[in-house]
């Protein structure tokens, strides 16, 4: 059975959100050069993209593309709302996985209100069984929960 194309559209943004540990640098640059490796010319006569090759259809690719560039866009909105909210923990001793997990989650509970935050927090814990440790799917739970309860009425 495949992956749904939002799941590894929130995978794809996971692995440019990994490499993106603070707020420096060109991200909008990073993030184009990042996702023309999932384009690849149909035509090199025409401007056809297609990602079938690496098993991702575009629709999956402009859903990664969306978070990616919103997270982008509200970073610092985002990296506040979770400082907040994880006093005990700095952004800098989290593990680069949870971080980007939590950025992708929280910009989803923030911006994306028309997906349910059951869905965020599910999709966010069972990426977090696959990429993170055995002990980031209570972690993101606790953190994503508290987000949603505060900023998602």
């Amino acid at each position: 059975m495949s992956k749904g194309k939002r799941r590894q559209g929130r995978e794809i943004a996971l692995q440019f959100l990994y490499g993106m540990r603070d707020q420096s640098g060109d991200w909008n640059r990073k993030l184009d050069e990042f996702l023309a490796h999932f384009r690849r010319p149909i035509d090199l006569s025409e401007d056809n993209f297609c990602t079938q090759e690496k098993g991702f259809s575009e629709e999956t690719r402009l859903f990664a593309e969306e978070l990616c560039r919103g997270v982008v866009e509200h970073l610092d909105r985002i990296d506040r709302v979770l400082v907040e909210i994880s006093a005990n923990w700095s952004l800098e001793r989290m593990s680069r996985v949870d971080l980007a997990l939590l950025r992708l989650a929280t910009y989803e509970i923030l911006f994306c209100t028309e997906i349910p935050v059951s869905v965020v927090l599910n999709e966010a814990i069972e990426i977090g069984k696959i990429y993170g440790t055995k002990e980031t799917p209570a972690f993101v739970n606790g953190i994503l929960d508290r987000v949603a309860k505060i900023h998602r009425k």
